[in-house]
């Protein structure tokens, strides 16, 4: 043994030695039963759903205390976020998009908190600052969404949301001058700005909320309004509001034009109801389009008096029909694109002309139609990978598109819209060598005999030995695919000899909307079953085995960790739940939580109770199992999935683990749910969990 390895050697035997002796904070217990038809359950940490108590903040100080007493005995954690520092300090542009007689797009220097917005006069002009996030707050926790410009791009509307919270306010600004109006709006969430002319916009709001529990209360009654520049909020007309439904959504759109005004009201996060408004007939009132909420719909334009929609109903891989709002029945409609066997994931508009966005195997492939669904050409992308950005205005000669994948970093191609040729315009210089690395795809068998496909990156040369460091990454729900696409994050696991899995799990879209349901509702096991069969596939083809073993997740990929270590605890040797939804019999009383019953079922309704109480992470950890190094992340600002699921979670799982193997929670502060994070967090949070679980692992630093 060298002198080099030996030293490692005996810091590691320390830090072994240090982890049988974490000393968890001892987390105070209430008597609090809840009856579920008849079945009660205990939940002992109630009192850690109050975020806003002292008592809770020094619980969550005693965690983060304990979590990096831990990380900081890892002896090569410096060397990591150095690493991961130096990967990541490189110039990262967006697709520029043109407005008016300037090309906006984004630009990050390399370690800049937020991207800056420019602007330049055609593609050769200079470039100047138009928005600057950085400048907004102290410690860059101030995040900008795009702006939304006005009909003659004399205004633009932008948004802001501080500390990660969902929570945003509205700003607007004259173009010219760069000069900002006095018009503010509040209490925006789950909106955008929604232009009519240069006089005003449409957005939707919620009522006040107190400060103290604005991250936390659930959120009701949003609804649709009108501002006029120049007058303050609480003169705005109110559009659309439904006090009988209060946990419905509602947000306006306009088609390009200005002609029609759309409504979208939906009841969770599947299944769409349109109404709309025809403004050049003075139409005095809204018509239904599409009835909800059996079906998802989504209007991609108007064609003269019709308009384009893209739905699932009767396609599950979706199509595009052409409805005249006179007559919106589904007997007149007309199919302009029919569904295939590829599924339909997007359509974009731009010098009018259709782009069909399309996932194969969860693949891009664009194909480029005119108004009446005839092909006019295939867009050729540079392999397997995932492609967007295909839109723009009905006037535009060229659009600007990316494309990357996992070994290739994101690059941004021109688009001659006559002529279909595509020109590479701009492309990361990521500090990746991509030729050293290679990307298979396998499809393996899950429990009831799906074929469910996977996405394995590693570098050239790796040796099937079973003994290969490997991480799993998921998701499962929500119609969102899981897609192959470039991290620096994970570049620097591939760098340090990992393996890094993809799967595209059921309740994803990857293959439409049945592969969406098969994962959802009261098939929400097979997702877990998909990952466990996932695991199993990759330690039967010798890829790696169960002490190599990590699997990662956030949000509802968070929730799928959580399930999957508790039913199969003997599988992975790290679980890195993120942001995660851990108590499924309460997470619907909180923010927009509601608005995933559609997805999960509610635990005050008795057919569902049963299924969400049998897979729930929070209530179905047990006293004495050997489960996985834990690594539980959130944050503090987190009102999407309250860190209260997390704190829960942590709290029980530190309980019943037999000690095995860690415990941890790493409690984000001035953070959410993800978005918006400053580039200084995201690092040192990274960082943080590579270490982790290249230590538990029993790696070391390359």
């Amino acid at each position: 043994m060298t002198k080099k390895y030996s030293i490692l050697f005996i810091a590691m035997m320390i830090m072994l030695s240090s982890i049988a002796q974490i000393k968890y904070p001892e987390t105070r217990k209430v008597t609090q039963v809840d009856d579920y038809f008849g079945t009660k359950v205990s939940d002992p940490y109630r009192w850690l759903e109050d975020d806003k108590s002292d008592e809770t903040a020094a619980w969550v100080a005693a965690q983060n205390k304990v979590t990096q007493d831990y990380l900081s005995k890892i002896p090569f954690r410096e060397q990591v976020r150095k690493r991961l520092e130096e990967m990541w300090n490189y110039p990262k542009y967006g697709s520029p998009r043109k407005e008016g007689e300037y090309y906006y797009y984004y630009k990050n220097d390399g370690l800049q908190n937020q991207s800056i917005l420019y602007r330049q006069k055609g593609l050769e002009g200079t470039p100047e600052v138009f928005i600057d996030p950085n400048t907004m707050s102290k410690d860059g926790t101030a995040a900008v969404g795009s702006p939304a410009f006005s009909q003659h791009k004399k205004y633009a509307g932008y948004l802001i949301a501080q500390a990660g919270s969902d929570w945003q306010e509205g700003y607007v600004m004259d173009v010219a001058s760069k000069k900002l109006l006095d018009d503010k709006i509040q209490w925006i969430k789950f909106s955008g700005i929604t232009w009519k002319g240069d006089d005003g916009f449409y957005y939707s709001r919620f009522p006040d909320a107190d400060e103290k529990s604005k991250l936390s209360r659930q959120n009701q009654n949003q609804a649709v309004y009108y501002h006029k520049l120049g007058t303050p909020q609480s003169s705005d007309v109110l559009i659309y509001e439904d006090k009988a439904h209060p946990l419905r959504s509602a947000t306006a759109d306009l088609t390009e034009d200005e002609r029609f005004l759309l409504l979208y009201i939906s009841e969770g996060t599947s299944g769409t109801e349109i109404w709309v408004k025809d403004l050049k007939s003075n139409q005095k009132d809204f018509s239904l389009l599409i009835k909800g909420f059996d079906t998802q719909a989504g209007v991609v334009d108007n064609d003269g008096d019709r308009l384009l929609v893209h739905t699932n109903a009767d396609a599950p891989n979706y199509k595009v029909v052409s409805i005249d709002p006179k007559n919106p029945a589904k007997g007149n409609w007309q199919t302009i694109i029919p569904t295939r066997t590829k599924f339909l994931s997007g359509v974009g508009t731009a010098g009018g002309k259709l782009f069909l966005n399309y996932l194969e195997d969860a693949s891009s492939r664009v194909y480029q139609t005119n108004y009446k669904g005839i092909l006019e050409r295939q867009i050729q992308l540079p392999g397997i990978g995932t492609a967007g950005g295909f839109g723009g205005y009905n006037n535009d000669k060229e659009i600007f598109y990316t494309y990357s994948s996992f070994n290739y970093p994101p690059a941004i191609f021109r688009y001659d819209i006559a002529t279909g040729k595509s020109e590479l315009f701009r492309r990361a210089e990521a500090k990746i060598n991509a030729d050293n690395y290679q990307t298979v795809q396998s499809f393996f068998t899950s429990k009831d005999g799906a074929k469910v496909p996977m996405f394995i990156t590693y570098k050239k040369g790796l040796k099937l030995d079973g003994n290969n460091p490997t991480l799993i990454y998921g998701y499962g729900g929500f119609n969102i695919p899981s897609t192959p696409g470039f991290s620096i994050s994970n570049a620097f696991f591939l760098e340090q000899g990992g393996v890094y899995v993809l799967v595209n799990l059921r309740g994803g879209n990857e293959y439409g909307e049945e592969w969406h349901k098969a994962g959802m509702l009261q098939n929400k096991q097979n997702v877990f079953n998909d990952l466990i069969a996932a695991a199993e596939f990759l330690i039967k083809t010798k890829y790696t085995n169960p002490q190599k073993l990590a699997m990662r997740g956030g949000s509802n990929g968070g929730l799928l960790i959580g399930a999957v270590m508790n039913q199969r605890p003997d599988l992975f040797k790290v679980a890195i739940p993120q942001v995660g939804v851990m108590d499924m019999l309460r997470y619907h009383t909180f923010t927009i939580g509601h608005a995933w019953a559609t997805e999960y079922g509610r635990s005050d309704n008795a057919e569902y109770f049963p299924i969400l109480y049998k897979y729930s992470p929070l209530h179905n950890l047990r006293k004495g199992v050997k489960y996985p190094a834990t690594l539980i992340t959130t944050a503090d600002h987190d009102d999407r999935v309250v860190p209260a699921h997390s704190f829960k979670y942590a709290a029980t799982l530190q309980e019943d683990n037999d000690g095995t193997n860690p415990t941890l929670i790493r409690i984000e502060t001035k953070a959410g749910h993800g978005a918006g994070k400053p580039t200084s967090k995201q690092i040192e949070e990274t960082a943080d969990i590579w270490s982790f679980i290249m230590y538990n692992l029993g790696m070391g630093f390359r």
